[in-house]
């Protein structure tokens, strides 16, 4: 197939997981023998920390204005055969008017953030990507959450088809490697700065750094505020290259994941640091949501604190054997279920399965 998307950033994995998240289905993808072509909006922020400029396994068109790369844009989806449109692609909803006036046979947007999407849908009824007026019209609606919330955008949104296509990780670029001394430390948390998950941060890795002092404890992602104070054995990094995001799981004895607010509400969003952490053998301390059990077995696979004194038990109490054994569990269960080349097959699933139900219906228009 020849695949167009429209994506927050590909080149650029600074202060988003949207770019890991493409790069591994497009690599994937391309793999199995598909063409893909990607539409990016230059942003100031992604054009100064851009860590992927020419990704192998894509075209890639980079702009300034939607109407400059409008003509571009019609030119490379009058011989494609699926175009997609991603949340928080800055120009969301002209790609989208553009697409579905489009004779492109299948039509999707892929939602990496379904929760929010949904939230701002139901309050304010559209996104700055996403108008109410597009859902009937996709043929297909990929959803990085799975869950209830796939029924809901049937049932009250008028999409035709919700599937999941969670996140999924490279196992080429994420695996476990030797241990480097600069990452290495009891506790890490990789992400970049959200309010809303900022109060779990501190309860489950500054209270335990202060716990601990003679511990070691790495906090890398972007935008945090200058006025937060972190413990004295907190080592910050303010972004870190996806090229070292292996060397940095493998170093750490336990690392951290805190979701999001509206995603532990929806429950069934596994991040994908979640992911690409345990395909690095890491051991994963992680806050608790609905569904996180159908992704990993509690306890055998991640270990889910309630408080602090939990994740300072698992630093002070549990030996170096059995926490490998829990980080190379989940990193089984990853590398079977959420590799990218199992998503890449799930992709096409869902496009034939939605080709089928185009046909019956184009059948009947023609008859």
């Amino acid at each position: 197939m020849k695949i167009v998307i429209f994506g927050l950033s590909i080149t650029s994995s600074w202060g988003n997981g949207h770019a890991t998240t493409f790069r591994a289905l497009c690599n994937a993808l391309y793999d199995r023998g598909h063409r893909i072509v990607f539409f990016e909006h230059n942003l100031e922020w992604y054009q100064n920390n851009r860590d992927l400029p020419e990704p192998p396994y894509c075209a890639t068109r980079i702009f300034e204005g939607w109407d400059e790369i409008l003509p571009v844009v019609r030119a490379e989806l009058k011989d494609s055969d699926i175009a997609i449109v991603g949340s928080y692609f800055p120009d969301g909803v002209a790609a989208l008017d553009e697409v579905l006036d489009s004779n492109v046979p299948l039509k999707a947007f892929y939602d990496i953030d379904t929760p929010i999407t949904i939230a701002n849908l139901q309050k304010q009824g559209k996104t700055e990507y996403l108008l109410p007026r597009h859902l009937p019209e996709l043929d297909i609606y990929f959803s990085f959450t799975g869950g209830p919330m796939l029924r809901e955008l049937e049932n009250k949104f008028d999409v035709s088809f919700a599937v999941p296509l969670y996140c999924s990780v490279d196992p080429h670029r994420y695996r476990e490697v030797p241990s480097n001394s600069t990452f290495e430390c009891d506790l890490s948390y990789m992400g970049t700065y959200a309010p809303d998950r900022q109060p779990k941060i501190v309860e489950l890795l500054c209270k335990p750094a202060q716990q601990l002092s003679h511990k070691k404890f790495i906090v890398s992602g972007p935008q945090y505020p200058k006025s937060l104070t972190w413990p004295g054995n907190v080592e910050r990094i303010e972004h870190l290259n996806p090229r070292r995001h292996a060397e940095f799981y493998s170093s750490s004895r336990l690392t951290l994941n805190v979701t999001r607010r509206d995603m532990v509400m929806a429950g069934f969003s596994p991040s994908v640091r979640l992911f690409e952490a345990a395909a690095c053998a890491a051991t994963i301390v992680s806050d608790n949501w609905p569904g996180l059990d159908t992704f990993f077995v509690p306890g055998t696979e991640v270990l889910l604190p309630v408080s602090s004194d939990d994740v300072v038990r698992y630093i002070s109490g549990y030996d170096a054997s059995e926490l490998r054994r829990i980080g190379r569990a989940a990193q089984a269960r990853v590398l079977a279920r959420h590799a990218s080349y199992v998503r890449a097959q799930e992709f096409e699933q869902a496009v034939e399965t939605a080709g089928r139900k185009m046909r019956p219906a184009i059948l009947t228009a023609e008859t």
